[in-house]
């Protein structure tokens, strides 16, 4: 489902990604593992399109993504990749059902539409007596699980995600864990994850090792 094909990155004489060719898959999850400075963050801000490669080409579903224009991709980006950080960057001022529905307003869903869709998606999280707490009323795991709500709302074709159970504590990490692969199992989601867990890197589908800005191993 997506191709990464000799992809480069440098930030001034510093050569992060020294040709990154990747092939994953749709229903399933690859974990990206490696050191620190190893390049996994930056390879996943490229296959998320919030950055751009010095060289090399991407594709979702054999469309050609860096060619499109600012306006088109962002688009793109609102409707098929879903984003989870380690620091779920919810808006204090909002519900979790309000965040929820972010995404889904600006790619212009009605309102009654948007609430729906993440209503549902509040229920199956087990979130439904929290629907209409703020993130400073809502536990690290809670706000983690809205945050994932979030990334789901429009049905992207695949959830990117960096330390997305870094900042949790062991039961909330693997309650993370294993809801990230119910999500797969029942509805088919891919995942690629950054992640500096072992346990969960070894559950995945599949482990992409990076080391000084190589894919090694594979």
């Amino acid at each position: 489902m997506i191709v990464a094909q000799n992809i480069k990155k440098s930030f001034g004489t510093l050569e992060v990604l020294k040709g990154i060719h990747l092939k994953i898959p749709a229903g399933k999850i690859y974990s990206i593992v490696g050191a620190s400075g190893a390049g996994k963050t930056t390879l996943l801000q490229i296959l998320g399109t919030l950055s751009k490669p010095d060289s090399g080409d991407i594709y979702y579903r054999d469309k050609k993504i860096l060619s499109l224009s600012e306006k088109d991709l962002s688009v793109f980006r609102n409707k098929e990749i879903g984003f989870v950080f380690q620091f779920h960057h919810l808006l204090p001022e909002f519900t979790a059902l309000e965040n929820i529905c972010i995404p889904a307003f600006i790619a212009k869903y009605s309102r009654k539409k948007a609430e729906n869709k993440a209503m549902e998606l509040i229920d199956y999280l087990g979130l439904t007596d929290r629907a209409n707490h703020k993130p400073s009323e809502l536990s690290g795991g809670e706000k983690q699980r809205v945050a994932v709500a979030r990334a789901l709302i429009n049905n992207p074709s695949v959830v990117l995600a960096d330390e997305p159970s870094g900042n949790l504590d062991s039961a909330n990490r693997n309650e993370m864990h294993d809801l990230l692969f119910k999500l797969r199992d029942d509805f088919g989601q891919t995942f690629v994850i950054v992640t500096h867990d072992n346990h969960f890197a070894d559950r995945s589908d599949k482990i992409i090792h990076i080391k000084d800005g190589v894919i090694y191993g594979d």
